[in-house]
């Protein structure tokens, strides 16, 4: 039997690299898997790598930043499935480069938008319908930046530390009502967004984690299912880092 058997779980920001590997491992492991990306093509290709494998899973369209896509995405979930299970909050930015001082106001608004106020809208309406259910399971993904600064980034920083504040409480809210909520801050991943970098400045990330390597989406995904099945059956409100030591030095 796979450790997702008659599960449920929605994956926002499934269409490319943590996300993807996230709902292709929730589906391998048996979940009926909701991909939502804002991007359509990205989206359905991922449900077609997901149904190539034998897994199922079905497509829908949402902006994070929306509540009322967001509210529309979790009822889009219980009627293809019937129900919510799992759900990873995945979607985020990195936004501008830039110091906090000359950080401009459109750019901060537009990562709160999405790395904040987009999970917590994806937390609030998955909180309600698994409250319908009985119970479920949140994973919130922060970041190594939810515990270390990341210079240049500070909306990015600022919303990361929010996501592990807003699961701590989550953790302390809903431990009585049989719905766990975990956050799980990945170090620098390789994925499409770190292709767009320079090879100087991406040897400087590699250096910065003592395995001397950038982690792979896969890896964090292992996490991400570990936190989401019965195996962590005991833990709740944590924050959990995959980052290669990065925040040990």
């Amino acid at each position: 039997m796979k450790i997702l058997d008659n599960k449920v779980a929605l994956v926002t920001g499934a269409g490319s690299g943590i996300g993807l590997a996230i709902a292709k491992l929730y589906a391998k492991e048996g979940a009926k898997v909701i991909v939502s990306d804002i991007n359509e093509e990205h989206g359905k290709s991922a449900v077609e790598d997901i149904k190539s494998a034998g897994g199922e899973a079905t497509f829908v369209k949402a902006d994070t930043s929306n509540p009322e896509q967001v509210e529309a995405l979790v009822k889009a979930t219980v009627d293809a499935y019937g129900r919510l299970d799992i759900a990873c909050n995945n979607a985020g930015i990195g936004g501008e480069a830039n110091q906090t001082g000359d950080y401009s106001l459109d750019g901060w608004k537009k990562v709160i938008d999405i790395n904040l106020d987009g999970v917590f809208y994806g937390c609030k309406y998955e909180l309600t319908q698994m409250e319908k259910n009985g119970g479920g399971v949140i994973v919130n993904i922060a970041s190594i930046h939810g515990t270390v600064a990341a210079p240049l980034s500070s909306a990015y920083t600022s919303t990361k530390h929010a996501v592990v504040g807003l699961t701590k409480n989550i953790g302390a809210e809903y431990g009585q009502k049989n719905i766990r909520c975990n956050a799980v801050g990945p170090g620098y991943i390789d994925t499409p967004l770190l292709n767009q970098l320079d090879e100087e400045h991406k040897k400087a990330l590699i250096a910065k984690h003592p395995m001397g390597r950038l982690g792979k989406s896969e890896e964090v995904a292992e996490l991400v299912l570990f936190l989401s099945s019965d195996k962590s059956s005991f833990m709740t409100g944590g924050y959990y880092l995959v980052d290669g030591g990065y925040t040990a030095v």
